[in-house]
């Protein structure tokens, strides 16, 4: 390894995640001055999450270590300990392989962990995506890491006065948009039965040349005990559209995932003849062309806010999982309640698709962050401008 070369090291824990990142890592891997160092944990490395570091090696990534700390349950208490837990791994990953900085994505639990380690590490912290407003527990894990990391790559401009309001230095914040968009203008967004055919997932068959609605629901944590209730409201609510397939993604590893998973499986086994597909995972570029080519995206999925606005994709965001996010017009909200969530189906169905929306960039962010990276003062201490 040159000695000219900043080495970057970015933790990639969930199939979200690296879907954010995926333009950003080649960016690193291509430039001159930056060493790529990738670390896969948590729920990437787990089947039954989709297993993402399958989707990630197959991309030309070689993970220079992989980690496992989650702890089973998906409660509360599993999610904190989780936490705990991947802070003691990733210290000691650190400390093995001295980076000369930290790059750690949004606002997970598992971003946490990592944001903790570096810092107590003396490694500078390099945060995407921080500033923004949902309206739940990621808000405080947000502005937290925000606190705790040395340089900014926020998504909006919105986002960027948020951060400098948190005490941040303006030299230190930088909107080049979502990475997320990189992908969306980088890819073909066209979908064929031939291109999916490689996605086995269970249910009826799926004729991805015919209208689909994109089901996608995570639990919320503040409201964790109420997943089952929630997306059997949001499944109901589907099953209604008979004339039109339905494809269901697994839920993330937040705590109450049991929940929401449990509230699918009962749902799929009392409509086994129904036309849904229900699916783990996807590649970047296939969820992309999945949600381009949606008639309508239904739950709670930050996708449906940030990659459909950019697609002109009619989303109804069901619950308080997004609820204070900055959208596009593509975007309206329904309670959990399965004849609202009919309703604002039926409108969006109605509208038909929206126009671009570039609140969250234009597709051009890996690379720019990547050139930021290989200039940026790694020495000098942060300090906050109040």
């Amino acid at each position: 390894m040159s000695k000219e070369k900043r080495t970057v090291c970015v933790v990639v824990a969930s199939r979200a995640n690296y879907g954010r990142v995926k333009y950003v890592l080649s960016a690193i891997a291509n430039h001159p001055l930056l060493e790529l160092q990738l670390i896969l944990g948590a729920s990437t490395l787990l089947e039954r999450f989709g297993k993402a570091v399958d989707v990630i090696t197959k991309d030309g990534f070689s993970p220079v270590r992989t980690i496992h700390y989650v702890i089973e349950g998906e409660t509360l208490t599993t999610q904190a300990k989780s936490t705990g837990l991947g802070i003691v791994e990733l210290s000691t990953a650190f400390d093995d392989l001295k980076p000369d900085m930290v790059v750690t994505v949004a606002d997970r639990f598992e971003t946490m962990a990592t944001a903790i380690a570096a810092t107590y590490s003396n490694i500078p912290l390099i945060h995407l995506q921080g500033g923004e407003v949902s309206g739940n527990i990621d808000d405080r894990v947000r502005h937290a890491i925000t606190k705790l990391a040395d340089y900014h790559f926020v998504a909006t401009e919105d986002s960027k006065d948020r951060v400098v309001k948190m005490g941040e230095s303006v030299g230190r914040v930088f909107n080049f948009g979502c990475p997320a968009m990189d992908v969306l203008a980088n890819e073909e967004m066209n979908i064929s039965n031939e291109m999916m055919k490689k996605y086995s997932g269970v249910g009826a068959s799926i004729d991805w040349s015919k209208p689909y609605i994109l089901v996608v629901q995570h639990p919320v944590t503040t409201s964790y005990g109420m997943g089952l209730s929630q997306i059997t409201e949001t499944l109901e609510a589907v099953f209604r559209f008979k004339d039109m397939q339905k494809i269901i993604l697994w839920p993330n590893i937040d705590a109450g995932s049991d929940d929401i998973s449990k509230g699918i499986r009962i749902f799929r086994e009392n409509h086994m003849d129904s036309n849904f597909h229900y699916y783990k995972n996807f590649s970047p570029e296939d969820y992309a062309r999945v949600l381009a080519n949606a008639r309508c995206c239904v739950g709670n999925s930050s996708s449906f806010i940030r990659e459909s606005a950019f697609l002109g994709t009619p989303a109804v965001i069901v619950g308080d999982r997004q609820c204070d996010r900055e959208h596009g017009n593509n975007v309206i909200f329904s309670h959990y309640d399965k004849n609202e969530i009919q309703r604002k189906i039926i409108f969006q169905l109605e509208n038909g698709r929206y126009s671009q929306d570039y609140i969250f960039g234009r597709g051009q962010a890996g690379v720019q962050i990547a050139e930021k990276l290989s200039i940026i003062d790694l020495k000098s201490l942060k300090k906050n401008s109040y």
